[in-house]
């Protein structure tokens, strides 16, 4: 098989040539694509041998992306923990708890992957580390942004989305960082850029702090700066939740952009372009904000900065106006959206299902849409169109996530949890998976088993035990292959391996697995062969203990009660010797005559057997020395049995008639 490590895009899947057809099937991690047999009218040339495996989701073999599955897990198990009853306001608490969480986790495999990156001399793993850090880093801001529009969704959603811009806006505060570190950071090439940064991102005060900086080193312009310091600190800022009113809130902010504006006219700022800059953004000059477009970086940005300084109490249902014009000035007409942009675009237009299907389709595995789905499936946002639509759409997400986790060799328990909380296909979905996962070691088929018992899956713990045991039997492990048996309560493989172990027992002439068959307790019931077994050893047990009348009793009922096979009659016989023999009467008369009984009923039952055995023999001169021993044992026995038969009657002082 030639493996082929793509990325998951159709263009990359191999095209057969000669017009050929292309087959295909799909699995939970990757397609399996070949060339099959059929022809064209006019086609040439033979069918290829190579099977191309296409991967769909690298990712799940990622050992740093793999943190981000199992914590992801975690959260996900107690998101479902949340109880129905509890306050709307504290569950929608909860719900931002959890966004946070999830959001936490993403960061910190960023950070990892960066971190890994950096210290890293492959180039290859380096480009790597670097696509999964750009994936991450779009999948945290456009999380970060449903938890603002949707989960969190309170009054002060200006302030919300500044602090989503200056959040994945870090530019910014790395330039600061180098300009506050230097000489003389008010000379900085750098320094102005920080400046304008800051204000377009509303961080009012770290730009003060910085003019303090310019104003030491322009005397002759201090009141320049002072002037645009004092307009700086009156700038208002809406938020619903506080005690001001829309209404005086509304006149504060005309006041203040007035007085803005009437210092750009009155020219104050004219022998500084770097104030005048800052006082025509404060003003919202829509034309000086898209001069600095390199700044800004996107339009998503540039929304957030003009809705600041332009429309500072816009609602929420105005945002897909603003979002769209945004967009439209920002981006080159000429250009196509990228998939990011979309989506973005989506989430402000408010419409969730619209932005779960452009994630599904523009990322590469469904990590992302399965748990947010989840989340906004509980916070009640789904069903806007129709009551059940959002529940379906949650548990398909849910199951195809899940189902991927079940390709890798140790996430697959995770993907469990998954299913159980998949009401409508979850279970079936679980039962058809956990049959096929490869039972690679007998820990692993444990954990397997343990899973289905506690679901109460029947035909599943079957399977797995029936496999486990046939392995076990075939590597000659007959402990382990009984103890499979009775977990499947398979009663014929039970007969079969406990005829093995009693088979094993005439050859060896000893049991193998004691603790096991010591312990069958009710297991014992499952098969008459498996009574047998344990019910024999338990005569050892007692001939061991020299309670040798209770070990008679046992014995003898072995076989009155049919339960000892046939075939092993003459060994219990045998093993009947040596109370025979004791000096103490141990079988009573009526015991011998049962004895005796069943010793002729063998006999006569193997004369014919004999004969035939005998006449083969001797028309090929073969050494009788088996049956000569068999002959030798009836002998014997019938001899200790006439002993016995005696002395019982003797010792009993009676002789019935």
């Amino acid at each position: 098989m030639e493996e082929v490590d793509v990325d998951p895009t159709i263009t990359n899947i191999p095209i057969s040539s000669h017009g050929k057809h292309l087959g295909f099937a799909c699995g939970p991690g990757d397609i399996l694509v070949y060339e099959t047999l059929y022809k064209q009218s006019g086609a040439s040339g033979s069918c290829s041998s190579f099977i191309h495996e296409v991967r769909k989701d690298e990712e799940i073999h990622s050992p740093i992306l793999r943190k981000l599955f199992n914590e992801s897990h975690h959260i996900f198990v107690g998101l479902q923990t949340i109880q129905e009853e509890i306050p709307s306001k504290n569950k929608k608490s909860q719900f931002v708890s959890i966004s946070k969480n999830y959001r936490s986790v993403i960061r910190a495999c960023i950070e990892e992957l960066q971190q890994v990156a950096v210290n890293t001399k492959d180039s290859a793993v380096c480009t790597q580390y670097g696509n999964q850090v750009s994936i991450l880093l779009a999948i945290e801001l456009i999380w970060n942004l449903c938890e603002v529009l949707f989960i969190d969704a309170v009054g002060a959603l200006l302030l919300h989305l500044l602090d989503w811009v200056r959040l994945h806006k870090g530019d910014v505060d790395e330039k600061a960082t180098h300009v506050l570190q230097s000489e003389s950071p008010a000379e900085h090439r750098d320094y102005w850029d920080v400046v304008v940064g800051y204000v377009l991102q509303g961080r009012l005060e770290e730009v003060r702090q910085l003019l303090v900086k310019q104003a030491t080193l322009q005397p002759a312009a201090r009141n320049m700066f002072k002037l645009m310091d004092n307009l700086l600190s009156k700038m208002p800022f809406y938020n619903p939740g506080g005690t001001q009113t829309p209404t005086d809130f509304d006149v504060k902010w005309r006041h203040w952009h007035e007085e803005v504006d009437r210092c750009l006219q009155d020219n104050s700022f004219a022998s500084n372009p770097h104030l005048e800059l800052i006082a025509k953004i404060l003003v919202g000059d829509e034309d000086t904000l898209l001069e600095h477009k390199e700044l800004v970086g996107t339009w998503y940005h540039f929304l957030v900065t003009r809705l600041l300084y332009c429309h500072p109490t816009v609602k929420s249902t105005e945002l897909h106006f603003y979002a769209h014009s945004c967009m439209t000035m920002f981006l080159d007409p000429r250009s196509v959206p990228e998939a990011l942009d979309s989506i973005l675009l989506a989430a402000f237009e408010f419409d969730i299902h619209q932005v779960i299907k452009d994630c599904s389709i523009a990322l590469n595995n469904w990590w992302f849409v399965a748990h947010l789905t989840d989340l906004l499936d509980h916070c009640q946002l789904l069903q806007s169109h129709n009551l059940h639509f959002g529940s379906n759409l949650r548990e398909f997400l849910l199951l195809e996530y899940a189902s991927g986790l079940f390709s890798h060799h140790s996430l697959w328990q995770l993907a469990v949890d998954y299913f159980d909380h998949c009401p409508e296909f979850g279970r079936v979905y679980l039962e058809l998976q956990m049959e096929r996962i490869p039972l690679d070691t007998e820990r692993k088929a444990l954990k397997v088993l343990r899973i289905c018992e506690q679901r109460q899956m029947s035909e599943q713990v079957r399977s797995i035990c029936k496999i486990m045991a046939m392995r076990a039997l075939r590597n000659n492990r007959l402990g382990s292959a009984l103890s499979w048996s009775i977990r499947a309560k398979d009663a014929a493989f039970a007969t079969l391996i406990s005829e093995r172990f009693l088979q094993d027992y005439c050859s060896r002439g000893s049991f193998s697995d004691l603790d096991l068959i010591d312990n069958l307790g009710p297991a014992m019931l499952l098969s008459d062969r498996l009574t047998f077994l344990g019910k024999y050893r338990e005569f050892h047990k007692l001939y061991g203990e020299k309670r040798f009348r209770e070990a008679a009793k046992l014995l003898l009922s072995l076989m009155t009660a049919k339960i000892a096979p046939r075939s092993f009659w003459m060994t219990l016989l045998t093993d009947a010797l040596p109370l025979l023999e004791q000096k103490e009467v141990i079988f009573t008369s009526e015991q011998t005559y049962e004895l005796i009984f069943c010793l002729e009923e063998l006999t006569s039952s193997c004369n014919t057997t004999t004969a035939t055995t005998t006449a083969a023999a001797s028309m090929t001169d073969t050494p009788m020395q088996e049956e000569d021993l068999e002959v030798t044992k009836v002998e014997l026995l019938r001899l200790a049995l006439a002993r016995n038969l005696a002395m019982a009657i003797v010792n009993e002082g009676t002789v019935e008639v």
